[in-house]
């Protein structure tokens, strides 16, 4: 209980909140663009489907958080650069973040008024699965 009484945990836990915080709108951007894929009917299911799982893959995330942690073992060098698994784990969803940004911008920047011009609308499980996807990435990466 003493930790209660320590100034730097208290920190530690603002600092954990404002993080957070910050990423949270970051998610709600891509979540809200996402959805708006979908007919105005299956948006606020989407987003509250994806979320609700979202933070069920969240939830054992946080329990196996000592697992992602020991992945700090040097699997291999990169110009005596050492990588690990947990690199790998923020590297990979780093460039997964870098290209779901591009290709949403490239599609909102197609075709007519802003509209895409594929003609093939997203599927409602698609987005759905996207939404838990990039709310993991963000999971990972805060």
């Amino acid at each position: 209980m003493g930790w209660l009484l320590n100034p730097e945990s208290w920190i530690a836990l603002v600092t954990l909140v404002a993080l957070e915080l910050v990423l949270g709108v970051d998610n709600a951007i891509f979540i809200s663009i996402l959805a708006l894929k979908l007919p105005s009917s299956q948006q606020l299911r989407a987003r509250a489907l994806g979320i609700g799982a979202a933070v069920v893959l969240r939830v054992l995330l946080l329990l196996s958080i000592s697992w992602i942690i020991g992945l700090s073992e040097p699997l291999f060098a990169i110009f005596r650069f050492e990588v690990s698994g947990r690199d790998l784990v923020l590297f990979s969803g780093g460039l997964f973040l870098i290209w779901k940004s591009t290709y949403e911008i490239h599609q909102r920047l197609e075709g007519v008024e802003g509209h895409a011009s594929a003609s093939v609308k997203p599927a409602f499980w698609s987005v759905v699965v996207q939404i838990m996807f990039l709310d993991l990435v963000f999971a990972l990466d805060s």
